[in-house]
């Protein structure tokens, strides 16, 4: 075998280290409200950063990547059931792990 030949092991390791695992990119779509059916307090412990047209949001309520909006909360208004009233931006939104450091993999459509 030649030294620039790569063993399947070691050609997986490298195909590791230059796509992300599953588990490093936040999914397509999170809330931060327990009732809503895309919640998941394991994600968001994790901590979740979005960007939403190029500026760095934390004051995101739930979003989607795929469809390109973002939910935030409608300044102090509640509704009849004490929840925030919430409007819907479209843009482009990016989501990663804050957990993972400075470069992590961003989720972008």
């Amino acid at each position: 075998m030649s030294e620039d030949e790569n063993t399947p092991v070691e050609s997986a390791q490298a195909a590791a280290e230059v796509a992300p695992a599953a588990d490093d990119v936040p999914p397509d779509r999170l809330a931060i409200s327990p009732r809503s059916p895309f919640f998941d307090a394991e994600k968001l412990q994790r901590g979740v950063g979005i960007r939403f047209k190029g500026a760095v949001r934390t004051n995101i309520e739930e979003y989607c990547i795929s469809e390109g909006w973002v939910r935030v909360q409608a300044g102090k208004s509640m509704d009849r059931k004490g929840n925030p009233l919430t409007i819907k931006l479209n843009g482009p939104v990016e989501a990663w792990y804050e957990d993972l450091g400075d470069e992590p993999p961003v989720a972008k459509a």
